[in-house]
């Protein structure tokens, strides 16, 4: 079903942006894993809104409950059934959006399609429902790290039209790095600058978009599963499944159309006793299956759709009219995007992990 997402690390999202709670079901988990709430807290409260004055100021502590799945501290093997409940709830700031549909939202599509909808803050459409990804993927995280020490790390390189020097970039970040400013950009020159346009637009009751990348270390060469499940496949679909993303490129991406073959391919050679690339072009994967390198990639997310400006629309009854949203959003979905994006990575790599030790790890012949 669409609100389930993987092969053998499966995991199963429900609930609103206004209803009781959110949370998430993860299935095929293995067991004896060392797990605490505590663990899963850390990556919500990295997402959670209202931790900096540029992002929406809706309080809410994001606490997980663990319902199933963990006993003495330690996974079962059986469904963890992971549960957020929501707190500082407003369902009358969208009382205008009962009837009337939000430029570039959700709103009429959802209406569209099921012939009925969540008007309050989104319903099912809206980001709260990353919740559920970012609790799944603090598992999938730790499992990666301890046994296979990977190490996963998004961050900011572009917000409108302020992007991080490109001579900035060739580093792996550290996770303090990242952490050091509320926007969540390694580079603090051009935070600086990013954060004083969050403010001038958040003030002028509009908002901002940009770009956030994606570094993966430790990923072994051999995962991927073509011609269907390549690994790029798989993750473009789980970052263009966020809401707000327009937009998916890996390695070169568009930029390397504009290259020779002889200018764009990664050359082999032998280091270390392993077959590697003296480039990496292409961002860690080749034919659709990991080749050892760093995984690179790029998610482009659109400007936050409601704003608090005067917007023409059309309501229910498809009469024009007008509309000037309330409610507390952000006027930058990149900050908060960030262990996001970090989640949906982490359960794709660990679901293809586990299908390629399935298919080549158990029969030996």
């Amino acid at each position: 079903m669409p609100n389930s997402f993987g092969k053998i690390f499966t995991i199963s999202t429900w609930g609103e942006s206004h209803g009781p709670a959110v949370g998430v079901v993860i299935d095929g988990c293995p067991p004896n894993l060392p797990l605490a709430a505590e663990e899963i807290q850390a990556e919500l409260d990295r997402r959670r809104p209202g931790q900096s004055e540029i992002v929406t100021p809706r309080h809410e502590e994001d606490r997980v409950e663990i319902l199933s799945g963990v006993f003495e501290g330690h996974t079962t093997g059986t469904p963890i059934s992971l549960l957020v409940r929501n707190a500082d709830q407003r369902p009358e700031a969208y009382a205008e959006m009962r009837e009337k549909f939000r430029p570039s939202h959700a709103d009429y599509t959802y209406q569209a399609k099921f012939g009925l909808r969540d008007h309050r803050g989104g319903g099912r459409s809206s980001a709260r429902e990353t919740i559920g990804r970012v609790a799944a993927g603090a598992i999938a995280k730790k499992i990666l790290a301890l046994g296979g020490g990977v190490e996963v790390r998004a961050f900011l390189t572009q917000m409108h039209d302020i992007a991080v020097p490109t001579e900035a970039l060739a580093g792996f970040p550290t996770l303090a790095d990242v952490e050091a400013t509320p926007v969540r950009c390694p580079h603090a020159a051009t935070a600086a600058a990013m954060i004083e346009r969050i403010k001038a637009v958040r003030s002028a009751g509009d908002s901002v978009g940009g770009v956030i990348e994606c570094r993966v270390r430790g990923v072994p060469a051999g995962l991927g599963e073509p011609v269907f499940d390549r690994l790029e496949a798989d993750l473009a679909k789980a970052m263009l499944s966020l809401p707000a993303t327009k937009g998916f490129e890996i390695g070169s991406g568009f930029a390397g159309t504009r290259l020779k073959g002889s200018e764009h391919n990664d050359a082999f050679e032998a280091r270390d006793g392993a077959v590697r690339t003296a480039t990496n072009r292409s961002g860690g994967v080749q034919g659709g299956i990991s080749n050892g390198e760093e995984l690179v990639f790029r998610v482009a997310f659109k400007p936050t759709a409601t704003i608090l400006q005067p917007q023409k629309t059309v309501d229910v009854h498809g009469a024009e009219t007008e509309l000037a949203a309330r409610g507390r959003h952000d006027p930058c979905v990149l900050p908060r995007a960030v262990p996001i994006v970090e989640a949906m990575t982490a359960l794709v790599l660990l679901d293809h992990w586990l299908r390629h030790a399935a298919q080549n790890r158990v029969f030996k012949f």
